[in-house]
């Protein structure tokens, strides 16, 4: 009986010595690199770009004003294929919608690129517009039809495109923003020539 105590008692301290060597094993497995799975392994967040700086006042004041005068040109272009037989007229509107549609987007993430709002056909910062057209010019528009309505279409066009020249000049001369006064020189460029086509459709030329 003394020999079968004394295996037993080694047995149980072979046992207590290879269960604290597992757990050992353990402990170090838990400090290898790569096994811990707590904060270092999350990324830190990814900055947010900063706020662009490369505009002034009177790059924002151009684009939301000239936003809702294209939108009011781009009504007058869609009017002409209803109201018109005039297949020049019908050109100059279809170049018209096509010239202005797009700078339209371009203002728009010009502006939100800048931190300010989406503009709005509508809205306009409380700015006064040259060239725009009243309710009334525009209703009078909406009625009329053939040579009559080519002749106004005409002569409120170009009055539109001469305010719209008028706000491009003034971006150059007081804007910072070399998108802005890109899209300025464009605009200038682009309603002068159409404003000398139209001139020469009234006979003016």
């Amino acid at each position: 009986m003394f020999i079968t105590r004394t295996r037993i008692t080694a047995a149980l301290a072979a046992s207590t010595a290879a269960a604290a060597l597992i757990l050992a094993g353990c402990s170090d497995d838990d400090a290898m690199p790569g096994m811990d799975h707590g904060a270092s392994s999350t990324s830190a967040p990814a900055s947010a770009p900063a706020a662009r700086t490369d505009f002034n006042d009177a790059d924002v004041t151009f684009l939301q004003m000239m936003y809702p005068h294209h939108a009011q040109a781009v009504d007058m272009a869609k009017l002409v294929p209803g109201h018109s037989q005039n297949p020049q007229l019908l050109t100059l509107a279809a170049n018209v919608e096509q010239a202005q549609a797009p700078e339209m987007r371009q203002i728009t993430t010009l502006l939100q690129s800048f931190g300010k709002p989406a503009p709005t056909a509508t809205g306009h910062g409380g700015h006064t517009m040259p060239g725009m057209m009243s309710v009334a010019q525009m209703t009078a528009l909406q009625a009329a039809s053939g040579p009559d309505f080519d002749r106004q279409w005409l002569t409120m066009m170009i009055e539109h495109h001469t305010g719209a020249v008028t706000m491009a000049e003034t971006e150059l001369a007081n804007g910072t923003n070399t998108e802005s006064k890109t899209l300025a020189r464009t605009i200038i460029d682009n309603q002068r020539a159409e404003i000398d086509t139209m001139r020469t459709m009234l006979g003016q030329g």
